[in-house]
Formats: structure tokens, sequence, C-alpha cells
């Protein structure tokens, strides 16, 4: 028998196992107020549940004979169940008084916890005796409830071949408590070894930076926690709280594409998420409900450790920022995004940087010209060492002037001023629709990842166009873009969809038309051409290996220096910023293919 509801979240429960004795007892008490349990008592526990169910801790605490420590206990609870919907009535016997509360959280996720009540007269007047089992009678002094959701952390990303990228590891917090100034020489002393730049000085900025607060100095994976943990709770002031984090597996491995993984692991483990309620008390817990995580094995990623490592080497060598992006074109998974320190710097500009790509946009000119009709790959064309078209003068890389020569030839030599007279030739929006077929001014959505491929503006002939031919001016592209480009051309000039992680699908905001197979086979035998007799014969030792360098000059500083390739099934470019010419991600390039080669 259930009472009448009192309000719209609070109402008097009987025990399931005394149903109908109890439901004799209600009766009585009403009419009678006799027994032992007494109106004033049932509107004691009432009050109570009515304040637990409003979340007001303070009245509810009121209620009882130790407010502080029960308001304590109850926001502990409330707290611990987060945003938990409750509702919490009452169940009464002529000698014994409980509460039930339903924990609603959320798809379909309901705990129950039960208390028992006892009740004391005091000068205030009726008081439930405070216990932390008046919320749940497995709760201990101290103790409080805590909703969890339970991930299988267990889980890696891994590349590939299933070597873990990043795994679930833990690590120590080295917090210092404000006021503990005089201990920080001690504390960076400490560290010194697994973190050298971290100094007495730096840690004293910090607290003063922190305004009164505890400062987290550092946080240590464990193999460099270890030997030093009793040293550093030692010193005064210091506190040390172990945690869970998502690292590499390799304390080396660094790329910008490991900044996405954490979120995106964490939403596949998300997919099979478990949840438990416990009671927590000082020295042990209690499992009130919920259900186990379901398994995930890995997080797949398109990543190839190898070729990370080897572009990472590859670009470490370099004094100047730089970066190496390799993808594989028959499936567009990205194997190695790398970058230096130099370039860290700056940002993730391998992955969003933007930058004129030089000579290496002839690729998508000389397409376009192909396209069009306007050329042909054997056709005899005019390579002087300077032109001026409609307005603009450009030269040849100091000047060369190869009179008349295929066009292959002036591709692979890298002919600015054939480009030029090309490209005016050209509709306006030529150049645009080409370097979109390649995936180039696409904008992609990849799970995982931010990236930017750049910006082919639609240009009217004249010196716009002309700059635009040879990739200046206001054509723009990151070296993400280039390898993107590079990748579809390799694709049979079906722009592909760059992906990192192997269980989801990358979607981008054009579906543009493939290149025609006739242009896509002149342009790779001409980039093969460039790196056999052309301008990137420091690679020729590299089997199959087609590319096609670039120079982009930077107004008031060095030139940025370009390098794309397609070797096999990999397709990659390179970029170093200020390189004054194309040497030297032409050497970055040859160190990355040479050492994947071995």
């Amino acid at each position: 028998m259930r009472a009448p509801r009192l309000n719209s979240s609070l109402h008097i429960r009987l025990r399931p196992r005394l149903a109908l004795a109890a439901g004799l007892a209600l009766v009585m008490i009403s009419a009678t107020s006799c027994g032992l349990f007494t109106d004033e008592r049932r509107d004691t526990l009432e009050a109570f549940a009515e304040a637990v169910n409003a979340g007001d801790v303070e009245t509810a605490a009121a209620m009882t004979t130790d407010p502080d420590s029960a308001a304590e206990a109850i926001q502990a609870s409330l707290d611990g169940m987060v945003t938990a919907g409750r509702t919490m009535s009452i169940g009464i016997e002529e000698d014994d008084a409980q509460t039930v509360t339903v924990w609603d959280l959320g798809e379909g996720r309901i705990a129950e916890t039960v208390g028992e009540a006892d009740f004391a007269e005091t000068a205030e007047g009726m008081r439930l005796v405070w216990s932390p089992q008046l919320i749940d009678t497995r709760l201990e002094p101290g103790g409080h409830l805590v909703y969890s959701d339970l991930l299988d952390y267990d889980t890696p990303v891994v590349d590939r071949n299933d070597v873990p990228v990043m795994t679930w590891q833990t690590v120590t917090v080295v917090t210092l408590a404000a006021g503990a100034e005089a201990s920080a020489d001690s504390v960076a002393s400490a560290v010194s070894d697994a973190a050298p730049t971290i100094t007495g000085s730096s840690i004293r900025e910090g607290m003063a930076e922190a305004e009164g607060q505890s400062y987290a100095v550092v946080t240590l994976r464990e193999d460099a926690a270890a030997p030093i943990r009793d040293q550093l709770a030692a010193i005064e002031g210091v506190q040390l709280s172990e945690q869970g984090r998502l690292l590499t597996e390799d304390r080396a491995l660094t790329t910008p594409v490991l900044r996405g993984l954490p979120d995106a692991w964490e939403e596949t483990l998300r997919a099979e998420q478990g949840w438990s309620v416990i009671a927590r008390n000082p020295d042990s817990f209690e499992r009130i409900a919920g259900e186990d995580a379901g398994v995930v094995a890995n997080v797949p990623t398109s990543l190839d450790l190898e070729y990370q490592q080897a572009a990472q080497a590859a670009v470490d060598s370099e004094g100047q920022p730089a970066a190496i992006v390799a993808i594989e074109p028959s499936t567009g998974g990205i194997l190695a995004v790398a970058q230096n320190s130099a370039a860290d710097s700056q940002g993730p500009i391998s992955l969003t940087g933007l930058y004129a790509p030089g000579s290496t946009f002839k690729i998508v000119t000389t397409s376009a010209a192909l396209n069009a009709g306007v050329t042909s790959p054997d056709e005899l064309l005019a390579c002087p060492g300077e032109a001026t078209i409609e307005g603009r003068t450009i030269p040849n890389d100091e000047g060369f002037d190869l009179g008349q020569v295929p066009l292959h030839t002036a591709f692979a030599r890298s002919c600015n001023t054939t480009q030029g007279i090309l490209a005016v030739q050209l509709e306006p929006e030529a150049l645009t629709q080409t370097a979109e077929s390649l995936g180039l001014g696409v904008d992609f959505d990849i799970p995982g990842l931010t990236t930017v491929t750049g910006s082919v503006p639609t240009t009217e002939s004249g010196p716009a166009r002309v700059e635009a031919a040879i990739g200046q001016g206001q054509v723009l592209a990151s070296p993400f873009g280039m390898a993107v480009a590079v990748a579809s051309l390799a694709n049979d000039g079906t722009m592909i969809m760059p992906g990192l992680l192997e269980n989801d699908e990358t979607t981008g905001d054009a579906e543009p038309a493939a290149l025609p197979m006739s242009v896509v086979d002149a342009i790779r035998e001409m980039m093969r051409e460039t790196v056999s007799s052309g301008t990137a014969t420091a690679l020729a030792d590299i089997a199959g290996l087609g590319g096609k360098t670039g120079t982009a000059e930077v107004g008031g500083a060095a030139s940025n220096g370009w390098f794309v390739g397609i070797a096999g099934d990999v397709a990659f470019a390179t970029f170093v910023e200020g390189g004054d010419s194309s040497a030297p991600a032409v050497a970055a390039s040859g160190r990355f293919l040479r050492a994947v080669a071995q």
C-alpha cells in the first residue's frame, strides 16, 4: 500500500517485506498518533527528504543532531552523484524508519540507495540522529556516494601495424602548497633529471602567478617519479597525487596528430562505456549499482610509427622550421606528420600553416593546361630567362634560359616563364577547379584531426594569374594540403579522403571531378623526369620516385623551400621555412625516404 504523494518528488513508501502490516501501522499512526513512530518523527523525516530532493543541504542537515557533519557528508554524496536527478522517499514501520532514494543517472541508468533513520529529542525539537547510514546503510563515517563512468582504459591507440602509439599510464602530479616558496629549489633539484627545464626560479614565478593557490610543478611518468617519490614527499609543502593519463608509449614520439587522439580515444571508449555507483568509505568501497564497460580491443589509426620516426628524424636535422606529411594514396590514410621544434614554436604548421607553394603548384598549372587542351607533354614551348606577361615580369631561377623545349622538360627544369605563358591561356576558374580535383582548397572534416589544405582563388587573366601559375600571389597551401594533392594525383587523379582513425569516416565540402588519366599519366612522368634529370637529381638513387621542387618568395625574408613526391604507395610533402631554395627540402625528403627503404 502506498501513501498519498506529498509533493512532486516526495512520497511515503512502505518496506515491501512488511507491506500489509506496515499499511495497518500507517493508518493507526495517521489516526491516533500512537506507537513509537509519531507524527513529529514522520514530519522530521519528511522535511529531511524534501530538503535532499531540493538540493537544500543546509536545511536537510539542520534536521539532524550534527548539522556540520551532516552538511559535509550530504554535499559530498550529492557532488559524487554529479547531476543525477533524485527522489528520496520515506518508508515507515511502527518501530522503524528508512529512506529510499532513487537516483536517475540518465540513459536508463537507475540506482537505489536505502538508509535507516533514528531519532532524538533535542532542545530544538525532534531530530534525526546523524549518521551517513541515513543516506545508505553501506556508508561509514567519512563515506559518501560516487557515480563513475566506466571505460576500458586498457585500450591502446595503435598504428596500422598494431604497434601501441598511446596507452593509459599512471602519472604523479607534483604540487607545491601556497606559501612553500622556500621549497622551490629543493623541488627543482629533485626533478632535475626528469624535467631539466624546471628551476627554483621558474617554480617561484609560477607560484606568484597562482596567487595563493597550490601550484602544479610538473607531471611525471611512473618511471621518472618512482626513484624520487620519497625524496619529494619529504620536502615541506610538496603534495603528490597519482592520476591516469593517455600518453605516448614512446616518450620521444612527438607529432601534432597526437593533440586530437585523446578525445577520439575517449569517444570510442564511451560508445562501450559502463557505469557504477559505489559507497566509498575511508578504507573500502562497495558497488551499489552499475554495468561493466564493454571491451574495446584498440583504437586503430593509419599512422605508421616507422614512417613517423623516419620523418621526425629527417626534419629534426634542419635548423629552420621544417615539416613532412606522408599519406598512403590507395587508402587516404595519414602515415606520418612530423615537424621539428622550430616549427612547434609556431603551432601545428604541418597541418594548418599556410604558405605560398611556389613551383610545386606547377603540378596544378600544368594539369590544368593539359586538361584544357592548351598544350601537350611533347609540345615545344618557350622557356626564356625572363618574361613580361600581361604586366607581370617573372624570371627563372638565376635567369636560366632553355630556349624552345618540350613541356615535360620545362616542367622538370621548373621554367617559371613557361608556366606563366600557359596560365594566361586558361579560363579564370581553371586553376581553382584543377586544384580542387586534387583536394587543394577542399575543407575536410577528419575525425581526430584539424587541418587546412589551402586556398586557390579564381583569378582573371593578368598579373594575378601569372603569379598563381607559379604558386605565388594569392595561392596558399599547407604541407598537409600539398601532401593531399600529390596523394590524389597518385590515386589516379581522384581526390582522396584523408583519414587518421581507421573506424571513422572523413567528409569533405566538395566532390570534384577526377582528372583524366591522360593528364595524370603525363604529370607523373614529368615528376619522374624532375628526379632523374631535372631539379631533384639529388634523389635520383631512390627507385620509382617522382617529385616536384618548389621555392616560394617571401617578402623581406629568405625564400621557403618545398619538395613533393610520390614513391610507390606513399605521397608526401616536405616544407622548410626560410630554406632559401628547395635544396633543404629535397635533402630532408631524401633522409626520410632512404630511412623507410632500409
